[in-house]
């Protein structure tokens, strides 16, 4: 008789698809679907009291997401959704629903999207210092041409390995040198308007200079073992997305099965 908790062990954790659990088991890839189907996630309901909550969430297609809160002390995932897209009342809402459970959350982990930083009192937030880093590359490219955009990008891709006190010390040296030249403006003959003449750079600096207050949040709270990034939740996602690229073919209900299994909250 086929185990259906054997066979979603083997499905989810060491990757075996239908067919090969059919041929390992000799009956028909629809059998094994079947009793897949009938087995029951059983969800985690066992959290700790104290939470640093790295929060994100990634995508499969357009629209189907998974929005996670995860504790980055305990590795245990505290509270996730599905989404069609990510808000910032999605995520003021799952942190209300973490809070419900009795969990304090000392502090806050996330990528830094705009209006997030002040929804949570008096939670310390912590922007993810790679995100910073991504949006610098984004802006400027990994081969920016203007020699302030180069500087500028090494600056970022330093930002991990430097101190608040030190990044804020090359940052300013920065600004000495080139804000000025990221401030320019040209007119536009034309309406008599005008605009930034290096309209990336510029945005790259003022992303740096309006997330500052909170790329380096962790430092003030070392007692609370705060991450500066939310890699630990990025690698989740990945380790995920590997194993249901091994799924083709699901639908939104057994994908959604899948994510509770391997998060199991």
């Amino acid at each position: 008789m086929l185990n259906p908790a054997e066979l979603w062990d083997k499905y989810l954790r060491k990757k075996q698809t239908y067919q090969e659990l059919a041929e390992e088991y000799g009956c028909s890839a629809k059998t094994i679907q079947r009793r897949l189907d009938e087995y029951s996630v059983q969800l985690n309901e066992r959290f700790p009291t104290v939470a640093n909550v790295v929060m994100d969430t990634t995508y499969f297609g357009r629209n189907f997401g998974v929005m996670c809160f995860k504790d980055s002390i305990s590795k245990t995932l505290l509270y996730k959704q599905y989404v069609r897209f990510e808000t910032n009342t999605l995520y003021f809402n799952g942190i209300q629903t973490i809070r419900s459970k009795g969990i304090e959350i000392q502090s806050i982990i996330c990528d830094g999207r705009k209006g997030l930083f002040g929804l949570f009192g008096d939670v310390p937030v912590q922007m993810c210092q790679y995100h910073q880093q991504a949006i610098i590359r984004r802006y400027l490219t990994r081969n920016p041409k203007l020699q302030a955009g180069k500087e500028l990008l090494e600056l970022s891709k330093k930002l991990s390995k430097l101190s608040e006190k030190q990044f804020i010390m090359l940052f300013e040296e920065w600004e000495n040198r080139w804000l000025s030249f990221a401030k320019e403006r040209t007119k536009n003959e034309a309406t008599g308007k005008t605009h930034y003449t290096h309209k990336k750079l510029h945005s790259a600096w003022r992303s740096i200079k309006n997330n500052l207050p909170y790329l380096f949040v962790f430092e003030h709270y070392k007692e609370f073992n705060m991450p500066n990034t939310t890699n630990d939740l990025e690698g989740s996602f990945s380790a995920l997305k590997k194993r249901l690229n091994n799924h083709n073919g699901l639908t939104v209900e057994r994908k959604k099965k899948f994510i509770d299994g391997f998060f199991k909250a």
